[in-house]
């Protein structure tokens, strides 16, 4: 249970004496102050952890009502860039500014900072969005605590009962490029996923399954490979694949990052897209565009996500609740030139 520097909770004292420094230290690491110590940092932050301390209340919205939070994952990505235009665009129409903070940061011992979240309610920002966040139930606790509204945009795990979130509809992106694949002929189609425990990677192999067994197709365990959402991971995946006995014809890969990685091993073998391998890729991501041959993929509106989430954002801001706590947004299928017929199929067989 996460407690306030209460009565029913320990002091800051408490949390200095732990720490073995001063109480005005252990205030300066609690107010997000920079002049402290690494090292005299880390042991206060995990003092204030381990002891489940957590500031009281001080968050007021009305402090500064135009101002809300955006905390993505990266900047250097194009994901980031369109989540980004979503969010500035229904903020300007509620004439809200944003502030963008990239990731959040951890200690060497892997725990998230406190750092940012007290700087959040320093700054009074009237809420939060969070993008691609693995939030802790601490951190949780600490923004029902200061009374913060905030939303998640396509959450890594599910989320707490309660709490606002949106996304696309993975498990019918992964129907719908399965569904693709076997509709040019295809019936050995791997799959290469993200992080086995992240909900959007789950959801796209629950789909890939479906639409396998919809079509009467064996699903096979060797042609399901997990590994991470880059370029490096989909790469292994993908030469790992094709030293099976038996490689597959097609691949349905969870990302359009990813889907470059298997490209590369493609080419290193000497096979082309498509003519030795059908790919099929997903977020239709500019990437998907500059590639040679363009990537057939699913296309999940991000900016539109944002956007969705922004304006539920302020709702939440305004005291209301919304009808339901996840809001999903329709993918759909962007052919483009990586995906054909079988190898040696003069004219493959076209299903519905």
């Amino acid at each position: 249970m996460v407690r306030t520097g209460s009565v029913a909770g320990p002091t800051l004292a408490v949390v200095a004496r732990e720490a073995g420094v001063s109480v005005p230290t252990a205030s300066k690491v609690v107010n997000g102050r920079e002049d402290v110590a690494p090292e005299t940092r880390r042991r206060v932050t995990e003092a204030l952890d381990r002891l489940g301390y957590v500031r009281k209340p001080r968050f007021d919205s009305a402090k500064s009502p135009g101002m809300v939070d955006l905390v993505v994952h990266s900047l250097e990505s194009s994901w980031s860039g369109a989540v980004l235009h979503g969010v500035e665009e229904a903020a300007h129409d509620a004439g809200l500014e944003v502030v963008v903070s990239a990731g959040l940061t951890r200690t060497r011992g892997g725990r998230p900072e406190r750092g940012w979240l007290d700087k959040l309610s320093t700054r009074g920002s009237a809420g939060v969005l969070f993008n691609l966040a693995e939030l802790t139930q601490s951190q949780y606790a600490w923004l029902e605590q200061h009374r913060i509204p905030f939303v998640l945009i396509d959450p890594v795990l599910e989320p707490p009962p309660g709490v606002v979130s949106v996304g696309a509809a993975n498990w019918q992106g992964g129907v719908t490029a399965t569904e693709h694949l076997i509709s040019l002929g295809h019936e050995r189609i791997a799959v290469i996923a993200g992080y086995r425990r992240k909900m959007c990677s789950s959801a796209r192999v629950a789909g890939y399954r479906s639409a396998l067994a919809a079509a009467g197709i064996r699903h096979r365990p060797e042609y399901l490979r997990y590994g991470s959402f880059n370029e490096v991971g989909a790469h292994r995946r993908m030469l790992e694949l094709l030293d099976l006995p038996e490689p597959p014809t097609a691949v349905f890969v969870c990302s359009d990052k990813m889907a470059l990685g298997t490209y590369r091993a493609l080419a290193e073998r000497k096979l082309t897209v498509p003519d030795d391998m059908s790919v099929v890729g997903f977020d239709d991501l500019p990437e998907a565009h500059w590639a040679t041959p363009a990537l057939t993929t699913i296309r999940q509106p991000l900016s539109e996500m944002a956007a969705t989430a922004m304006r539920l954002l302020v709702r939440l801001m305004a005291g209301e609740r919304p009808e339901g706590t996840r809001t999903e947004l329709s993918t759909r299928l962007v052919v483009r030139e990586s995906t054909g017929k079988p190898p040696g199929s003069a004219q493959g067989v076209e299903r519905p």
